[in-house]
């Protein structure tokens, strides 16, 4: 907290809420809320926080990552950075604070502290990472991958359906992946990275409680299949003759499902969201399937069993049905813990203010997994109506917003008395 004899930080909530509306008119008509990453629209709503950084008094810049990143000077020299934020694109028809958020969370930080004549002696960074949801290119948190030197060759090479390379959609967003050959940020560069976010879940809601202090991230695998089977004539084709690639694919999914349902030596989900059928007509046998599976779990070892077990499953009941299928790796990030100290704060800042509070893993991705590979960083969740999120029922309330994002200044300025 501060000092006795500085003014209060409070933030101002009329101002954050402003801030998130008018972030969030930056959608697709009629398609509430849509800003995917490397659009129009996630281009033009970056070019408005461009401009609120630089109404702020912050140095801004967009890294070779495109990441964008707007600074604010602290009072001492030689102190590594403390930084918030999240993303600013969306999910297709997603909802207004998933990433938003973390992003105007992280202005308002800016906003309370000059409100209160309070100056951090750590710089502290305004970051927007580029492209945390899943995207045209196959790869999400491709910003936070960056800056912790995570994006190789083939990353760059993966192509979008419009024929761009993600070198292509990075130079797009201002970025630069000639020099992606190595972490953008060396460890002590950034002192402490701390992002709010809401919670995509129930458990603080049923709870009645205000804040959850993330303890850590689960890996993610994601996994792309290829089913190849033969394209043959629905009403001419007899059952037994038929090589039909989404029978198969219907099979796997199943087994998939079944088997995250017996994994029981650590909590693991799997999921199928996206699947394209090949030629998709009514009355034409389907000749190929893609599909991609997604892992994701609090343990290292059951992210490598469940995918060994996962690859073997596609690879036999495509052989049982004469087919040929192909898997390849398309995303994969390692679970991560964060940082015990960053907790410790968002705890203390969250008692002090009188909030309930509780110690909880995220089930979720986030960049803050990415960074937390060359910085310390640490998570703040804050409840979401019935759960839901990535959708445009997408909820949190004002007081709710409010609590969290005090949280966060307060952890801020916690931390940057105590480093």
């Amino acid at each position: 907290m501060t000092a006795a004899n500085q003014t209060p930080v409070r933030i101002d909530n009329k101002r954050l809420a402003a801030r998130l509306e008018r972030l969030s008119q930056f959608t697709e008509p009629g398609k509430p809320w849509e800003r995917t990453a490397f659009s129009d629209l996630h281009v033009s709503a970056r070019e408005w926080l461009v401009e609120e950084m630089r109404v702020l008094g912050l140095e801004t810049e967009i890294d070779a990552g495109g990441n964008l990143i707007g600074r604010l000077q602290g009072t001492s020299n030689g102190l590594g950075t403390l930084a918030s934020g999240s993303h600013s694109d969306t999910v297709p028809s997603g909802g207004r604070f998933d990433g938003a958020l973390g992003v105007i969370a992280a202005l308002e930080v800016v906003s309370a502290l000059r409100d209160a004549g309070h100056r951090l002696r750590h710089p502290f960074e305004v970051i927007d990472f580029l492209a945390e949801e899943p995207n045209q290119y196959g790869l999400s948190c491709i910003g936070s991958r960056a800056m912790a030197g995570e994006l190789t060759p083939e990353n760059l090479e993966f192509t979008a359906p419009d024929g761009t390379s993600l070198a292509e959609g990075i130079r797009r967003m201002g970025g630069n992946p000639d020099k992606l050959n190595a972490p953008l940020r060396t460890k002590g560069d950034i002192a402490g990275f701390v992002e709010i976010h809401i919670e995509q879940g129930r458990v603080l809601e049923d709870a009645a409680e205000d804040i959850g202090v993330v303890t850590g991230i689960v890996g993610i695998t994601r996994i792309a299949v290829d089913i190849e089977g033969r394209a043959d004539h629905s009403g001419a084709t007899p059952m037994g003759l038929r090589k039909d690639a989404l029978v198969a694919a219907s099979l796997m999914i199943a087994a998939f499902d079944v088997q995250a349902h017996q994994d029981y030596y650590a909590p693991m989900v799997a999921t199928v969201g996206k699947l394209d059928v090949h030629p998709n007509a009514s009355n034409v046998v389907p000749g190929r399937v893609s599909f991609v599976l997604e892992i994701r779990a609090g343990q290292a070892a059951t992210l490598e069993r469940y995918h060994k077990w996962a690859d073997w499953t596609i690879r036999t009941m495509a052989e049982e049905r004469s087919l040929v299928a192909r898997t390849r790796i398309i995303g994969q990030s390692e679970p991560v813990a964060m940082d015990t100290d960053i907790q410790l704060a968002i705890s203390d800042a969250a008692s002090a203010s009188g909030y309930k509070y509780r110690s909880m893993p995220s089930g979720a991705g986030h960049d803050a997994a990415h960074v937390a590979l060359i910085a310390p960083a640490g998570m703040i969740f804050i409840p979401c109506l019935d759960g839901r999120s990535h959708c445009p029922e997408e909820f949190s309330d004002s007081e709710q917003i409010a609590r969290g994002v005090q949280s966060l200044v307060d952890t801020l300025i916690a931390l940057d008395n105590r480093q």
